[in-house]
């Protein structure tokens, strides 16, 4: 079977949508800073997450967390169909009159009505349908949430972690050293990496990785210059921010420049 591997975004009313299609592409473990929601439209999508494999069948409701940590992959060779929104905090907490953090609960849903709310917000931004569009389309989307399916966050080591990503994203340029960033908090290194993957789930460096990613993606969508991006990140090179981004978006740096140009 011939592999499949394609992937497109497009960006408006201040998200942006993924339409993808692949085989044997499987992401590395990495997460994003945004809301993400989808549809799976054919196969079965496998994905750790919280320690836990999900598997996303034909119209399952796919809903990550920012900075949830996942991998992801097609159940079998023949491949899935799937189509993702990512949706800024800010803006998602906006829709929902929340002013204060709140996660999903369920990581897979089997709700119709908001399984067609993805599919028309997801259609209207491919096929370049107006921005006011889109976005009563957003908010008819965010409408789908009841308190059912949200949980707020717990205020429990929320200090100690807001204040190691600061940390960290502080320094993206340049390798991480952690025996600075540790003594921030009065531990040692190893002291520090346990608390923080304690935290978060994921380790202090892969946490800057995928820090330096995000940054990266923001400065392409910003200034349409992949190189200004490997230069203000701290990557070696094209090559070596390709690896990277590809790992975590499906595609290189300067395939997603094209997909988000204007």
């Amino acid at each position: 079977m011939k592999e499949v591997e394609q992937f497109k975004y497009r960006q408006s009313a201040g998200i942006t949508a993924l339409s993808a299609s692949i085989a044997d592409f499987q992401y590395k473990k990495h997460c994003h800073e945004e809301y993400a929601i989808g549809v799976t439209l054919r196969g079965i999508q496998q994905y750790h997450l919280d320690g836990s494999l999900q598997s996303s069948r034909q119209n399952g409701v796919m809903l990550f967390n920012p900075e949830q940590n996942h991998d992801g992959r097609s159940h079998d060779r023949s491949g899935i169909d799937y189509v993702m929104i990512y949706i800024p905090p800010k803006l998602f907490l906006e829709m929902l009159g929340k002013k204060e953090v709140v996660l999903f609960d369920t990581p897979i849903v089997y709700d119709a009505g908001l399984r067609q709310s993805i599919l028309k917000l997801t259609k209207a931004i491919f096929s370049g349908g107006p921005e006011a569009l889109c976005q009563e389309l957003l908010l008819g989307l965010a409408g789908h949430f009841s308190g059912v399916e949200l949980r707020s966050v717990g205020s429990q080591d929320q200090a100690f972690v807001h204040k190691a990503k600061e940390a960290i994203q502080g320094n993206l340029a340049h390798v991480l050293k952690l025996d600075e960033v540790s003594t921030l908090f009065g531990m040692s290194k190893y002291q520090f990496i346990r608390a923080f993957k304690a935290s978060t789930g994921t380790s202090p460096y892969q946490y800057f990785l995928n820090c330096k990613v995000e940054r990266a993606k923001q400065l392409i969508e910003q200034n349409r210059d992949v190189y200004l991006a490997v230069t203000e990140c701290g990557f070696v090179d094209l090559a070596h921010l390709n690896r990277h981004f590809k790992n975590i978006y499906g595609t290189t740096a300067f395939e997603y420049m094209s997909h988000v140009a204007p």
